[in-house]
């Protein structure tokens, strides 16, 4: 029975393991934008956290400071919502178990 019972548990391990590759496969094909300024900045990103499209509205192009901190805020906005949805496909996979990744 002790036999069986590992084999079982075997079978889930390796099941699991092919998932999660699955999963993060998937990951890699996400993309999310990120957004500030009410729209004027958008920012993409895609699972692996590249940027991959930018776009600015000419207004701000004038003053390079304030540009610069709503860069940033559109990239951390993306980057936290690629974080949730990779996440999110993860504990799909784990069932809830959180592990480290």
């Amino acid at each position: 029975m002790f036999k069986g019972g590992m084999a079982g548990m075997m079978q889930k391990a390796k099941q699991m393991q092919e998932d999660m590759e699955i999963a993060q496969e998937e990951i890699k094909l996400l993309t999310c934008e990120g957004i500030s300024a009410s729209g004027s900045i958008k920012i993409t990103l895609n699972g692996e956290y590249k940027v991959t499209n930018i776009n600015i509205d000419d207004s701000l192009l004038l003053d390079k400071e304030i540009l610069e901190d709503l860069i940033m805020l559109a990239v951390n906005d993306a980057s936290s919502k690629i974080n949730s949805a990779s996440k999110d496909k993860m504990k799909n996979v784990t069932g809830g178990l959180n592990l480290p990744f």
